[in-house]
């Protein structure tokens, strides 16, 4: 064996529990690992006909690899996978989703389907956030386990996009319902997901004939076939889920203030944005990398650069401003994040981005974090 490769000689053994079911691209069964009494779905890759067997390998290979860069609540998990490129096969072990799909569950919980559609906005900006494009949005790919957390599956036809020649559509498995007029200049981006969600949860109300739907006129929007007329992003939808909720939620004066202060400051130190410059969607580490930032920071008043700040916003380039950031500003705005619950961070942060939505953009320079010297 090889210095370089670390080789594990021990097999592990399953216990097959049931089949789930089989697909074109091959046969998903249940299986129990007893040791830590846990259950997996194993996707086996073996499609249907023979004839495509080469040409669907490439796309078992890419699901692989998505999910590897995905960890969100709302998406799909995967624990491990074998592969056996000389025999076009391999497994996949994944999350095991105990639950239905969304038009069973909505069928017997109408009640809940707001929240549904909370939690899918959410699953689908952070594949968003990570360039990722699921492309094959139907009913029995949005699961929702029994205790009502949504769950996004299937990235088979998935596809990482970094420049804008990637939204070509290749391929037009949507055709449950109508097509966006995108389809006419063979282009599929994000805001070609948004209308497959939003026509989703618009066939899954009027099925059940549900009156009161809280985001009717969000959905409505999502449906425009007319891409001008419609959200360009998930980002969009959630930013206008939680403008709804602002009179549901209050901010007393210091909250408020926190943010202010803070918000202004980070502002003030951004001078441009790249264009392709995204901004990071995990709260979590969002906090956590903030909190990185003020440890080496928690001895200054000022901050000498403050581009570990700006950093745990924006996921690309962008020219600023170097010093004069205040600290306790940073230190404040820490303790508010942290004391709130998710509904108020979900808006501290989507009000962050707004402010550095107005923020002007720049294209065709180098990338670079170099301060601007005035």
């Amino acid at each position: 064996m090889s210095d370089n490769v670390i080789e594990f000689v021990r097999k592990r053994n399953y216990l097959l529990v049931k089949e789930l079911g089989q697909g074109a691209c091959g046969k998903t069964v249940l299986l129990k690992d007893d040791v830590i009494d846990e259950l997996f779905v194993c996707k086996k890759y073996s499609p249907y006909y023979e004839e495509h067997k080469q040409e669907f390998f490439s796309n078992f290979l890419r699901e692989i690899k998505l999910l590897h860069d995905v960890y969100h609540q709302n998406v799909v998990r995967i624990f491990n996978y074998h592969i056996y490129p000389e025999k076009l096969t391999g497994y996949i072990l994944m999350e095991y989703v105990d639950g239905t799909d969304i038009d069973d569950y909505a069928r017997e919980n109408p009640e809940k389907l707001a929240d549904v559609f909370n939690q899918t906005i959410r699953g689908f900006c952070h594949l968003e956030s990570r360039n990722i494009l699921h492309r094959d949005i139907r009913p029995m790919n949005l699961m929702v386990k029994k205790d009502g957390t949504v769950k996004i599956i299937d990235l088979g036809f998935g596809k990482r996009v970094e420049i804008s020649d990637d939204f070509e559509k290749s391929i037009s498995l949507n055709w449950w319902c109508e097509p966006p007029n995108e389809f006419t200049t063979s282009n599929y981006d994000f805001g070609t997901e948004v209308y497959f969600v939003g026509k989703l949860f618009e066939k899954t109300i009027q099925n059940l004939s549900i009156e009161d739907f809280q985001y009717r006129s969000i959905l409505r929007r999502m449906c425009q076939v007319e891409p001008a007329n419609r959200f360009r992003s998930f980002l969009d939808v959630e930013r206008e889920i939680l403008a709804n909720k602002l009179s549901e939620i209050n901010f007393w004066g210091q909250e408020l203030n926190n943010y202010r202060y803070f918000a202004n400051e980070l502002t003030k130190h951004i001078a441009k944005i790249e264009n392709g410059t995204k901004y990071f969607e995990d709260h979590e580490k969002i906090v956590s990398k903030l909190e990185s930032a003020y440890r080496n920071l928690m001895l200054e008043d000022i901050a000498p650069n403050c581009a570990p700040i700006l950093r745990c916003f924006l996921d690309g380039g962008f020219r600023f401003h170097k010093e004069g950031f205040n600290v306790s500003y940073l230190k404040d705005f820490i303790s508010l994040l942290k004391a709130a619950n998710d509904e108020k961070r979900r808006i501290i942060l989507a009000n962050i981005q707004s402010r550095l939505d107005a923020i002007d953009r720049y294209h065709d320079f180098p990338k670079f974090d170099d301060d601007i010297p005035f």
